[in-house]
């Protein structure tokens, strides 16, 4: 039997969820289709691809031996198929990060990368979803929040920004000194949603309230600024993220002492793999040159 193209693609699908269910509902298939076909290419490359446990599959030492391969081989069609279809000679690149990192990383890479023999494209989804794309080829470049580790995909720490607390120039609490939480409770309050942290912080701030009222959590990072610039709220986010705007005076970042440290810790994704890619590489050192200025 010929190995089939879909299949080869199933692989990285199944690698990607750990699981034939959720890889079978991506493709509107039902598990049972999977299984056989996955049984089928087993028997055609000789090896067991994945373990079933209770919450899905894992794959094999042979299965992870083999997937680089798998990749490399579709992203050569794929690199195949846009020649044919007359693309610019020049390398594309896909970059792709959190909403939240969107404003962040995307500008300074295009700008420190504009005469770079390379066209890139920048997309913006889940974590989740983004070390998918990578595997798959759809991506080469991932910024993504930690998570855990996958298969086939390396990840690198670009830098660790703290949660702060920030209000306009023109909040009333903008000239304040030393605060606690107590003293920013009552406020009108929309921190960014960065994770646990912040259900934990709501559910402080809430005990210390004696007025009632909501307190709002937003995402990405540039909806929780725009309620510190332009509505008058206190937000919660992390520093990165409003670097330029602390900076130069148009947000005032609050010293709050007995804020705990929460911290965003930004990680650096790509696909590893035998060939190299020049293009990636470049973009991975410029990367890893700007991070400092990042953090």
């Amino acid at each position: 039997m010929a190995l089939n193209i879909d299949d080869l693609q199933l692989l990285i699908d199944i690698v990607a969820c750990g699981s034939f269910s959720q890889a079978a509902a991506r493709r509107s298939w039902s598990q049972p289709q999977v299984s056989q076909r996955v049984s089928l290419l087993e028997a055609d490359i000789g090896a067991q691809l994945f373990q079933r446990h209770r919450r899905g599959v894992i794959p094999t030492a042979a299965c992870l031996s083999f997937l680089p391969a798998v990749q490399e081989a579709l992203a050569a069609l794929e690199a195949g198929r846009t020649a044919i279809q007359g693309a610019p000679a020049l390398p594309r690149m896909t970059l792709a990060c959190m909403p939240s990192l969107a404003s962040v990383v995307f500008g300074p890479i295009l700008v420190a990368l504009a005469k770079a023999p390379m066209e890139i494209r920048c997309s913006t989804d889940h974590s989740q979803t983004i070390m998918e794309n990578l595997l798959s080829g759809k991506a080469q470049l991932g910024f993504i929040i930690k998570c855990p580790a996958v298969a086939g995909i390396q990840m690198e720490r670009i830098w660790r920004s703290p949660i702060i607390a920030v209000v306009h120039k023109r909040h009333p609490l903008a000239k304040s000194g030393q605060l606690v939480l107590t003293d920013i409770a009552n406020e009108q309050l929309a921190p960014q949603f960065w994770g646990d942290g912040c259900d934990q912080l709501i559910s402080q701030l809430r005990s210390l309230r004696s007025v009632s009222g909501p307190i709002h959590a937003i995402q990405p990072a540039s909806a929780a600024r725009e309620m510190a610039m332009e509505h008058g709220f206190l937000t919660f986010m992390p520093e990165v993220a409003v670097k330029r705007d602390l900076r130069e005076g148009r947000l005032i970042k609050l010293n709050i002492s007995d804020l705990p440290l929460w911290e965003w810790e930004v990680m650096m994704a790509w696909r590893s793999g035998k060939r190299a890619d020049i293009s990636k590489q470049r973009v991975i050192d410029t990367v890893r040159a700007m991070a400092p200025d990042w953090a």
